[in-house]
């Protein structure tokens, strides 16, 4: 009877987990470029009792053994890397990877992060930073004298400048992408760091080599599918209930056999 409330216990702590999984996803719905979290579960070891297969005699063996499971637990959690919806702004600084790729952003450390939020910001120095001041990488340097910055497709950007009839070209904006995408770790604020699970970084100019194109004056949503959202919170919880109540079931055999003994 001990068996069924540590199993049990498992299911409960797995689904708190879950439940806690969708709210991050519900929180960040509003998120620029959020990417929605998946839990995956997987079962625990089986005390096996008597093994599938074994002889029964000289001529039969057992078509079925006696494994009992020891419950469940969280193996892991996977960002979705799917594209969410793209809104237009009115923002020139403001850009979206059509497709695969992300941005590079320069760390407090040095080291280079990665994220899909184009939100970007023009600092007192010129250069393209986010919304912590972190700068893009690599740094593209705007004019004080610029009046219009344009970004093509493939990442190229320029400046329209007092006195010059053509466009200065600024620099270009190259984009990063990843064998397992859901293998980067995510940091918060948006930003992914490169491990071993996710590859190394392959960084190409936008619209090449599989990686996504830029569009201006756009930025893309979150992922996050609301309706599905509810629709899983509502099974987590029914979920959550069934497993309360066979500790409930296990607790009420328990007392009979305390008051029958």
């Amino acid at each position: 009877m001990h068996a069924a409330l540590w199993v049990s216990k498992t299911g409960l702590a797995a689904q708190d987990a879950k439940m806690a999984t969708i709210s991050n996803n519900l929180a960040n719905v509003n998120t620029v470029a959020f990417k929605r979290d998946r839990i995956a579960f997987e079962d625990l070891f089986y005390q096996v009792q008597r093994q599938p297969g074994a002889q029964q005699d000289q001529q039969n063996e057992s078509p079925t053994g006696i494994q009992i499971g020891n419950g469940v637990r969280v193996v892991g959690t996977q960002k979705v890397f799917t594209t969410g919806n793209f809104q237009t702004t009115e923002q020139e600084m403001d850009m979206a990877i059509v497709g695969a790729g992300f941005f590079g952003v320069e760390m407090p450390d040095g080291e280079t992060g990665y994220t899909r939020n184009g939100q970007w910001h023009r600092s007192a120095e010129g250069l393209l930073v986010n919304a912590d001041g972190l700068p893009m990488v690599p740094q593209i340097e705007i004019p004080e004298n610029a009046l219009r910055i344009a970004v093509g497709t493939d990442g190229t950007v320029s400046a329209t400048v007092p006195g010059q009839q053509e466009n200065v070209e600024l620099g270009r904006i190259t984009l990063t992408n990843f064998t397992n995408p859901a293998g980067l770790e995510a940091l918060g604020g948006n930003i992914y760091r490169a491990t071993g699970a996710s590859g190394e970084a392959q960084e190409g100019v936008a619209g090449e080599d599989g990686i996504g194109t830029l569009k201006q004056y756009t930025l893309e949503a979150s992922n996050v599918n609301v309706v599905e959202e509810m629709v899983d919170m509502i099974s987590t919880q029914r979920a959550y209930e069934m497993n309360a109540k066979v500790v409930s079931a296990a607790d009420q055999m328990l007392k009979f056999l305390t008051q029958a003994i």
